[in-house]
């Protein structure tokens, strides 16, 4: 869909996508002005995909056996794309003081807020609602503090205050379990277990701090479309609050559903994003999610996604199938790219419903 397109009485969205934007207050600037119809920009067409009542995302626990944590993380990455893990050495009082200094950075006054307002790709740091806002069919009842954590961290003073004493604190403490992850389904995938992080998947880092604010009509919009990830590997840390939603197969229907990853506490949401799936030759699954509207009359949903990349500043760096992963009954998939490749196209695409993955296959 075009932003430029004018529709009936002379509609033009493009201008009021650029109204809202010029705000700087992002969606909870609507809802602090107490809005009870959402803007036409935030409109999505209706879902035809049921939601299942009984499909489950697989818990594992990280203290068991090490064998039987590779069998389980190889049946959830093959499979669904994602799992949640316990017992994964990620303090509770770290969780909680993410998850609260994202809260207070969102819930601050504008002016704490605004001076971190930009789309402007070369800052560290950027607060914005909806990375695509100009490129996507319709945006997203969402804010995010972005922050471009590894391999070049910002300044303490590039943070914002409500996040500048935890951020990178946590960021650090979930690279050391993404890395266990990624040594994990190395070793699921046949491979050696430092395959993965050898190859740099756990290089480069962005901390993604959501604030999904009460939405008066969450039937007409969504917290985040549908999407799979552009990265590696991603860590999710969710509050209390449901919303999260994963596109899976009922067996029973089958059809495509989407199911709920309930908050299970002390846990972090592990999935396999787009250039694991490349790298893998399609063996693992990165699995298109998204998140519904906040239903809360009078709550915010907090979530914090750590996205683990290459390390961008190498931009020669190429990465096709695996060669191990690529036999004759399983030829590639896909071309060789480089991850700047990757993520350009992603980017100038949006969250529009199209897989980011199909552009890049072998014909």
């Amino acid at each position: 869909m075009s932003t430029t397109t004018k529709g009936t009485a002379g509609y033009d969205r493009r201008r009021e996508l650029q109204a809202f934007d010029d705000t700087k207050a992002g969606v909870k600037g609507l809802v602090d002005a107490s809005v009870t119809t959402i803007p036409p920009i935030f409109h999505h067409p209706p879902d035809s995909l049921a939601t299942s009542s009984t499909a489950t995302i697989p818990v594992i626990d990280l203290s068991g056996r090490r064998s039987e944590v590779v069998g389980e993380v190889r049946a959830a990455t093959e499979t669904v794309g994602f799992f949640q893990v316990v017992n994964h050495g990620v303090p509770a009082d770290l969780l909680a003081e993410m998850l609260a200094s994202v809260r207070r950075f969102h819930e601050s006054p504008a002016e704490a807020k605004t001076p971190h307002y930009t789309r402007d790709l070369a800052r560290k740091v950027r607060f914005n609602s909806n990375f695509d806002l100009f490129q996507s069919p319709a945006a997203n009842w969402r804010d995010t503090l972005f922050c471009q954590a590894l391999p070049d961290p910002p300044e303490p003073e590039e943070l914002p205050a409500a996040v500048r004493g935890v951020l990178l604190e946590y960021g650090d403490a979930v690279r050391q379990l993404a890395v266990r992850v990624l040594e994990l389904v190395s070793e699921a995938m046949g491979l050696a277990p430092d395959r993965l992080e050898k190859m740099g998947c756990a290089d480069g880092l962005s901390v993604v701090s959501n604030y999904y604010p009460p939405c008066p009509q969450p039937h007409l919009t969504l917290g985040t479309s549908r999407h799979s990830d552009p990265a590696f590997l991603t860590v999710l840390l969710q509050d209390d609050m449901a919303g999260l939603q994963v596109l899976v197969d009922d067996d029973g229907e089958k059809r495509a559903v989407w199911a709920d990853v309930p908050p299970v506490p002390g846990a972090l949401v592990i999935n396999v994003g787009d250039l694991l799936q490349l790298v893998s030759n399609g063996r693992l699954k990165s699995v298109e999610h998204r998140v519904v509207a906040n239903r809360s009359r009078d709550r915010a949903r907090i979530s914090v996604a750590a996205f683990f990349n290459a390390d961008l500043r190498q931009t020669t760096a190429v990465y096709g199938p695996i060669e191990e992963q690529v036999t004759s009954s399983a030829p590639p998939l896909y071309r060789s790219i480089t991850v700047e490749e990757f993520l350009s196209h992603y980017d100038g695409k949006g969250l529009d419903g199209r897989p980011a993955l199909d552009h890049f296959l072998l014909p």
